[in-house]
This record gives structure tokens, sequence and C-alpha cells, in this order.
């Protein structure tokens, strides 16, 4: 048994972050928001659990101390080092469980943990060999209804359709046998005795409106362990590295770089000012470009583009696309006419849908591909002209 790898950002020679996902998440749809704006400090590994995301495996049993070994040999695979490598982790609902474990088993490992909507034991073992139950009979879609109310604080899924989608989608997805084999594990957790040997420095993190891990189940993990903080964040469910992943990656960043922590809801002073245009860029380009186009890139980005990806993130979309000065229709039309002029076709294809979404009308795009002719060329805006024939044709 093993958990899979992902890689989520930065580059090698920075300290190594772990991303732990929730039950019935992939790391990728849980963590990727976030892991962008941690990329610029951390080397970021997320693994998906068995059965989940790009793992497809289903174990016949597990144990807690079973996955947190697992996440250690995958960690030492993906550094190759002669040595183990400590390392800073963060995980949310089970990923926060398996926090606790390598706390527990390997507290030399873990330079510090963020633990988020999770707890030292997480309802009942009842509750779970039913839920195994109903998963062995009817399959995980069975689970989407109930995660779809459990999971999000309110009004989420009506302002981010897509990302909660991609979530649920994920769940509907994963292997049944992997799902079961999760919720065992989780059905013989329980370290609450045990947290008083926890010296690590812990960073609780509640949703204020989760129903599952409550604040007052992470304020006994803060209270409970040698140092330990809690942070309770506001209209925040159970998948806090989603539904707001800025301020969950200042927390992790604060936390794990000893850093003085933001307040919540307001980041502080300089030391946040490139993650607030980092953020605010990541805003506009999903709202410009889609969240299925900018997830593709995320998950694509490796140590080598890692950097160009939080070049574009932070200097074009939160630099550039942000400015007051001229509106997103304006800053279209300008780009593909640039596009046009440097014959970037794969860019003008993904601009003209993004021209679409900033609301220019076919006839104006016709009109600034006309006047391209005039001041770009004719073959430049006949190779335009076929490009956008094809594009539009998909409204």
């Amino acid at each position: 048994m093993s958990v899979t790898a992902v890689r989520l950002g930065g580059r090698p020679d920075l300290p190594l972050l772990v991303l732990g996902p929730s039950l019935g998440t992939s790391v990728t749809t849980l963590w990727s928001r976030a892991a962008v704006l941690l990329g610029e400090h951390f080397q970021v590994v997320g693994f998906d659990l068995p059965g989940h995301g790009h793992d497809r495996s289903a174990p016949e049993s597990l144990t807690m101390a079973e996955l947190a070994g697992a996440v250690l040999e995958t960690v030492d695979q993906v550094t190759d080092s002669i040595h183990p490598v400590a390392f800073h982790y963060a995980g949310d609902s089970v990923g926060g469980a398996i926090g606790l474990q390598l706390l527990l088993d390997a507290p030399e490992r873990v330079l510090s943990a963020t633990l988020l909507c999770t707890g030292a034991k997480i309802g009942t073992e009842e509750a779970w060999r039913e839920r195994m139950a109903t998963v062995r009979a009817s399959g995980t879609p069975t689970m989407v209804a109930g995660s779809s109310q459990r999971w999000f604080g309110p009004g989420f899924l009506e302002k981010e359709p897509e990302a909660g989608g991609a979530l649920l989608h994920a769940l509907s997805d994963a292997v049944d046998g992997g799902y079961v084999a999760v919720c065992d594990a989780l059905a013989g957790f329980d370290v609450r005795a045990r947290l008083g040997e926890i010296s690590r420095p812990v960073l609780a993190v509640a949703g204020a409106e989760d129903p599952v891990t409550t604040p007052t189940t992470l304020g006994e993990i803060a209270d409970g362990v040698v140092d330990g903080r809690l942070e309770v964040l506001d209209g925040v469910g159970h998948l806090a590295p989603v539904e707001a992943p800025e301020v969950v990656a200042a927390l992790v960043r604060a936390h794990a770089l000893g850093e003085v922590a933001p307040e919540v809801g307001e980041p502080s002073g300089d030391a946040m000012t490139r993650a607030e245009v980092r953020a605010a860029g990541m805003g506009v380009r999903r709202e410009v470009l889609g969240d299925t186009h900018v997830d593709r890139a995320v998950a694509a980005t490796t140590g080598l583009t890692a950097d160009f990806q939080q070049l574009i993130t932070e200097y074009a979309w939160g630099s550039i696309w942000t400015r007051p000065g001229l509106d997103r229709r304006q800053r279209s039309l300008i780009t593909l006419t640039a596009l046009v002029a440097r014959g970037h076709h794969e860019e003008l294809a993904m601009h003209l849908r993004a021209a679409r979404t900033n609301g220019l009308s076919v006839e104006e795009i016709k009109e600034c591909l006309l006047q391209t002719a005039i001041y770009c060329g004719v073959p430049d805006a006949n190779t335009a002209f076929r490009i956008a024939q094809q594009v539009l044709s998909e409204d």
C-alpha cells in the first residue's frame, strides 16, 4: 500500500512542504489554489489517498499509522535523499489526522504542522462502519449529496460552482475500495489521550461553519499539544484550502517560517504584499480564462515551470489585468491585436475565448481583426480569422 505523490509547485532547493487531502478529494482539487501562493516559499508536494485522484489502489484495510508511514515513504522517494528529509506539513480532515499521526510516530521528520478542519478523533467508529457498508453496497457516488451539504460554508457552491463541482466529481470518481479503506483508518483513529506527547509547533485551523470538525474540536488539539494555536475562519466549512486559499496559504506560510501570523481576513503589512498581488492575479486569471484552464495549468506545473507560472499570475494578471485604467473588454482588444502581430496562435485562441468571457461580441472581435489586417498585415490577419472562425464556432 502507498499513497501517490503529486508535485504542486516550488523549486527543489526550497524548504519542503507536504500537503494532505480530505477524504473523498484529490490533493489537486483541494490544494491547487493555495499551492500556487505557497510555491514561492516552498517545494510543495501533495499526496493522493488510496483510491483518490491519481492513486487507484484499494487496500483491504488501513490504519492511520500505515497512512502516515506511506507518506514518509513517499517523501523519501520524492526527495531521493540518502538521509531522511524533515518537512513542513499541512493537511485537511483526514490529512490533518495523518499529520497528528506523523507528529506522534516521527516527530523528528516534521518541522511544523498546520492541521485544518480535523480532529484527534473524527466522528464515531459506528458511523464510519455504516458509511463503509453503504459505499461497499452502492459506491462513492452515494456520498455526493451528503458531502455537498457537509463540506462547504454558506453560498460557496453558488459562488464557486466549478471548484465545488470538481471536488464532488473527485468524490464520485474515487475507487470504492480505497475510500472504504480510508474510512477504516478513521474508524480506528483516536489520539486524544496522546496530544500532550506532541511538542512540535501546531497551528489548528477551524472553519466556523464546519459541522464535521467544529472549532471546539480544533481547540482541543491546540490546547492539548505542547505548542499549539487556534485560528477560526469565518464563513468557511470543512474544506478550508479551497474555500479560503489565500488566507490558508498565508497562515501556513507564517506558521512554517516563523513569521508573525496575519490577522485572519486582513493580511498584514509588507510581508503580504506580493501574496495579495498573486491572490488578486489568480482571481482575475480564473475569471477571464476559466477554472478548467487554470486548474489544468496548475496541475501541469513542474519544478521547471513553477516560477514561470508564478510570474504570469503575479505580474501579468496581478499587476496589469487588475489595473483600473482600462476595463477588461479594452484589455482583451489590445491583447488580441498584440497576439496577431506577434503570431502567437495558441495564445490567440485562448484569448479569443477570454474576449468572449470579457463581454466582446463576435462583431467587435471581427472589427478588431480587420484593424489588424491594416496595421499588422493581411497574412497575419488571415491566420487570425481562421483561428477565430474555429474558436468562435464553439460558442
